[in-house]
């Protein structure tokens, strides 16, 4: 049965004129959707992964790959909600109560948010860790659970201010386009979050690339060289991620708040937010080739799922052997390596390798290549 008040606000708007799913048979499923729903299939997937190889792997039980972690459980309940949202999207959109259409818009905005929140959470302890220059202390996880627990306290209050009263339930004229329930002032209050998001994530990246480039001054010129142009493609590769994905959905927003329901473009958005949504897949790619362990570690759970241990045995061949892996504790009964200078030890310091005793070897910012 179709609500009257979602079919008020679509009709409204003008999306009921431009949705070619009305009037077509029960069921069907156009190929645009398809191609989504492949997205969010191996988004789910995708981090899944992740998550299982930090999860098997007690190297990655330090603070980076809390942060990694969390990102992908961010991306992974993304691509679920996704995914949700476009199962009940179509015809399915007008027998919605506003109350579940609020929450299934809402929970897409709350991990989208939340994953935003964790690139800028992981460009923090970076930065905070070129700082302070001090080993990985087990003891001052602290750090690491209140950046995570912030990053979804910030996304669930974001997302929740709709379903609240933040609306545009009474006001027709003032409602989006894009989003016919929400009020333009909400949507043009999230671009500039993700605006200052966007640029405090340049400034910190930048400021963690002339950290890393002025400490390694001490390293002979090859030395230098190397580990400044490893740590400007992360960093580019990460904020270029990031620009390309999420740009396009934000000028349309823009044009939504400044535009009337004349502007064509806004009845494409489909194409936008799941290209936004794309960032969720393209992060575990980005960290996974920035770091050795993390290709290891999928190569190894990879060999295991497609032929079993047998098969994990031979690609390991004559490299150090995946499983099992040293735990922080175990490292630390290691006989002591040699200190790095200053240099090596800031570029180390920039990467996830923190407690696996590689520090020189470790990739310079495997974590924020997730963005």
């Amino acid at each position: 049965m179709i609500n009257p008040q979602i079919y008020l606000h679509y009709n409204y708007t003008g999306r009921l004129d431009h949705r070619p799913t009305i009037g077509a048979s029960p069921g069907a499923v156009d190929a645009k959707t398809v191609v989504f729903l492949v997205i969010c299939s191996c988004i789910v997937l995708e981090n899944l992964a992740v998550l299982v190889a930090i999860w098997r792997n007690h190297r990655f039980h330090n603070r980076m790959y809390f942060f990694i972690g969390n990102l992908a459980l961010c991306d992974t309940l993304a691509g679920v909600a996704y995914l949700v949202n476009l199962l009940l999207s179509g015809e399915k959109t007008l027998q919605l109560s506003p109350a579940l259409w609020f929450v299934r818009e809402g929970s897409m905005f709350v991990a989208l948010c939340a994953s935003i929140f964790s690139l800028l959470a992981i460009a923090i302890e970076r930065h905070l860790t070129m700082i302070k220059m001090r080993p990985y202390d087990a003891s001052k996880n602290y750090r690491v659970f209140l950046l995570i627990g912030a990053c979804w306290l910030i996304a669930i209050s974001l997302g929740a201010l709709p379903i609240l009263g933040w609306n545009c339930l009474d006001n027709l004229p003032d409602c989006s386009t894009v989003l016919p329930l929400y009020t333009k002032k909400y949507v043009a209050f999230c671009i500039t979050v993700f605006i200052v998001l966007l640029v405090a994530m340049s400034v910190l990246y930048a400021r963690i690339y002339i950290l890393v480039k002025s400490s390694s001054q001490k390293v002979s010129k090859n030395r230098n060289s190397e580990h400044a142009m490893s740590l400007l493609r992360t960093v580019t590769i990460v904020v270029g991620v990031f620009i390309a994905c999420w740009t396009p959905i934000l000028v349309l927003l823009l044009v939504d708040v400044a535009c009337a329901r004349s502007c064509p473009v806004l009845y494409e958005a489909d194409w936008f937010i799941g290209l936004a949504v794309l960032n969720s897949a393209m992060n575990p790619v980005i960290y996974t080739l920035a770091s050795r362990e993390m290709r290891r570690a999928f190569l190894g759970l990879a060999c295991g799922v497609c032929y079993g241990g047998k098969a994990s045995a031979k690609v390991g061949g004559n490299r150090r052997p995946l499983e099992p892996s040293r735990s922080r504790e175990q490292v630390v009964e290691q006989p002591e390596q040699p200190q790095p200078g200053p240099g090596e030890l800031r570029a180390g310091r920039g990467g996830g390798g923190e407690g696996d005793g590689h520090v020189a070897r470790a990739p310079l910012v495997p974590g924020t290549a997730s963005h």
